[in-house]
């Protein structure tokens, strides 16, 4: 492990908000800040995923960060054996130690040597890229709907770099449509230094049909992406998320707001309870990136037609655990003119 003495760049007070916390997370890369009193003292840590299960509970980035930080951290005392508190930290699979004196204060943080964000992962990233785009028309009469462009370069590309940005090199893309136009364009991926193959559908398979195409050797668990999101969401944090959770399936969600343009009566029979006018509602919705566990290509039946809410329904069916991972990040899809024309202007300025 080595030393991070440079502390201000790792703590956040327990006076400010999620979003604070967030922006510090982002700037590190050290996928952990520390929240401290005034006096230095640690109080609790978060990490990425705190942040993100704390938004699926109802939380919002202007609430105070001490309402969802972890307070049974691991921690060890500067004058504790530093050897054996390290193998501890190895058994346990911690990434992240703070070493506190004697009253409860930070006096530097261990992080594993192991870390790091540009690592080559092994798992397989399938970008379903077969779709008409018939919402579309008439853009995608002669190009497939991924092969559009946003500031001169193909949105399929765009996603692709940004997988191999989170260390992704093993890709699959599931083409029907003016499939030839995808393969002559990325043909092997060698121009990007990694191994792209084609589930070639014969005829639309809907959207998790292609799935059943894929080699029965796969181990590792599968990022799927569909070929019209453009989004600033680490895939690699997806993963981590789904392998914390220990779950079968986990569905990226995006928060939207319904606005009721009216005033919404509550009724039991004839009887008025109550009115509130023009309410909002929030929900949960789709936001089109998944990962899966290998074995769910078992439930699937070789090039049946099916689309992902019924697999997602096979796989609950199965007694088996499906979670959700919320996008706070930048996240847009493009398969209507409006969000097309959003991404000409809203892309290049998100960092």
């Amino acid at each position: 492990m080595k030393a991070i003495f440079e502390l201000k760049n790792v703590c956040v007070t327990d006076e400010v908000d999620i979003r604070s916390t967030l922006l510090a997370l982002q700037k590190t890369g050290l996928g952990i800040i520390l929240v401290i009193k005034n006096d230095n003292k640690l109080i609790g840590t978060i990490t990425d995923g705190d942040i993100r299960r704390a938004l699926l509970d109802g939380k919002d980035l202007s609430s105070n960060v001490e309402s969802i930080m972890n307070k049974n951290f691991y921690f060890i005392n500067e004058k504790d054996n530093l050897f054996e508190a390290q193998e501890n930290v190895i058994n346990k699979g911690l990434r992240h130690l703070p070493v506190l004196d004697q009253a409860g204060s930070v006096v530097k943080l261990l992080i594993s040597k192991n870390i790091s964000t540009k690592k080559k992962l092994p798992n397989s990233v399938v970008i379903m890229a077969g779709g008409t785009g018939s919402r579309l028309r008439p853009y995608t009469t002669n190009c497939p709907k991924p092969m559009l462009e946003v500031n001169g370069k193909p949105i399929l590309e765009i996603i692709i770099e940004n997988c191999i940005k989170d260390g992704f090199k093993e890709f699959f893309l599931s083409v029907n449509y003016l499939k030839e136009i995808i393969i002559n364009h990325f043909k092997n991926g060698s121009k990007w230094g990694v191994n792209i193959n084609y589930l070639e559908e014969s005829k639309p398979l809907g959207t998790a049909g292609s799935l059943s195409l894929l080699p029965d050797n796969l181990r590792n668990d599968i990022l799927v992406i569909n070929g019209d999101i453009l989004t600033r969401f680490n895939y690699q944090k997806l993963l981590e998320f789904h392998s914390q959770h220990k779950a079968t399936a986990t569905l990226s969600v995006r928060e939207y707001i319904m606005n009721v343009p009216f005033g919404v009566i509550d009724t039991i029979g004839v009887d008025v309870k109550g009115m509130t006018e023009k309410p909002s509602y929030k929900k949960n919705v789709n936001a089109g990136v998944y990962a899966l566990n290998p074995s769910v290509i078992k439930l699937l039946n070789k090039s049946e037609k099916i689309d992902m809410p019924e697999l997602i329904k096979r796989i609950l069916t199965s007694k088996r655990k499906v979670i959700a991972c919320p996008i706070h990040e930048y996240w847009l899809d493009i398969g209507r003119p409006e969000t097309l024309e959003e991404a000409y202007t809203s892309w290049e300025n998100i960092i």
